[in-house]
């Protein structure tokens, strides 16, 4: 799957070792589709839509892949521009990371001071809001940990990452890195 924000689709791939093809099939699940995870069984996946910039509630939208073709089966209202979605290693769980107005200036209507992070309980393509946590500003994204207890947000604007533990009902704050420079980008490898 590969998300296309210049046209609002998500393309499906046709992968055969080392070769990689269009499909030419696609999905339309909302404005501006962006980040996007695949659940580790292969059976759904979530992607993230960054919606028109203009203050309005985004979505977050899921994804059946074991239906023919594979298709979007629902659509949830998240907040202001989902930037990064991430999924704790067993597939249990997604992270939603919001600017949520951040970046705007102070006296834009739409504005906040800080992001939000919203988790939601996976069981099968429906997605259940467990929880929600504010977190920096112009926030990119998140890493969970292997044993999905902690996860990792970055945020731009205090050029830091965030580190938050997680038990299933409740995200918070236990510590932060500083960082030299705005963190943006980031992945980290399962074992």
């Amino acid at each position: 799957m590969l998300t296309r924000d210049g046209d609002h689709r998500v393309s499906l791939l046709s992968v055969d070792g080392n070769k990689v093809e269009d499909s030419k099939k696609f999905m339309v699940g909302g404005f501006r589709p962006y980040s996007i995870v695949v659940g580790p069984k292969g059976d759904y996946a979530v992607f993230g839509n960054q919606g028109g910039g203009q203050g309005d509630i985004d979505q977050i939208n899921v994804v059946d892949l074991k239906s023919n073709p594979p298709r979007v089966v629902d659509a949830i209202a998240v907040g202001q521009t989902p930037e990064g979605v991430s999924m704790s290693p067993d597939g249990s769980y997604v992270a939603v990371v919001l600017h949520n107005g951040s970046p705007r200036a102070k006296n834009h209507p739409a504005y906040n001071d800080h992001g939000l992070m919203r988790i939601f309980k996976v069981d099968g393509t429906k997605l259940t809001l467990v929880t929600t946590a504010k977190i920096g500003t112009w926030a990119q994204g998140s890493v969970w940990s292997n044993d999905g207890k902690t996860i990792v947000v970055q945020a731009t604007h205090e050029k830091e990452l965030q580190v938050f533990s997680f038990d299933g009902k409740e995200a918070k704050m236990t510590g932060t890195v500083k960082l030299n420079s705005s963190p943006v980008g980031m992945r980290t490898a399962l074992q």
